[in-house]
């Protein structure tokens, strides 16, 4: 018997149009649902990298589904990043305020290392990032104050020590 696990892929693609398509159709045909995507440039321009986490309920599965990844024509390198890899996440979230209830809102942020990057007459916007369990707490002390709209990005991670994806790609 399996367990479904998480795992977070680093997907080195060169940086050109139809190349997210793709890699979404592949998980989607298969009928993985990617938990969470980030894509945006490297240090070289010509190339993008893709941060997906889907979970997997079989080791050879996910072997499969890198397989896969690596066979379109886009795909420079795979990888499985360990659990112990530096992973971010970044919220914007706008919270129902008053003139009396705006430093307590303040101060809450403040406690998980957040930031306010908007102020208005009847919300305050905020900004934090960490892992998705410091930002579900967060939210969760916001809540009793009214959380109006939030977006959240995907995962970012990067392994941990001086090797890089692209250390065998430079020319």
């Amino acid at each position: 018997m399996s367990t479904t696990t998480t795992h977070t892929l680093s997907v080195l693609v060169n940086n050109a149009p139809g190349v997210l398509t793709r890699t979404a159709a592949l998980f989607s045909r298969r009928g993985f649902n990617i938990e969470s995507l980030a894509v945006g440039p490297t240090e070289r321009p010509e190339l993008s990298r893709m941060t997906l986490v889907a979970q997997v309920d079989d080791p050879i599965v996910l072997e499969q589904l890198v397989k896969q990844l690596n066979k379109l024509v886009e795909v420079i390198k795979v990888v499985e990043l360990e659990r112990n890899a530096v992973q971010r996440e970044l919220i914007l979230v706008k919270v129902r305020s008053t003139m009396e209830n705006r430093s307590q809102i303040i101060d809450t942020v403040g406690l998980f290392r957040g930031k306010t990057v908007d102020v208005g007459p009847e919300s305050i916007t905020v900004e934090a990032t960490g892992s998705r369990e410091k930002l579900d707490a967060m939210l969760e002390m916001l809540q009793p104050f009214g959380v109006v709209e939030l977006v959240q990005s995907g995962i970012v991670a990067l392994g941990r020590g001086s090797r890089t994806i692209t250390d065998k790609n430079r020319p």
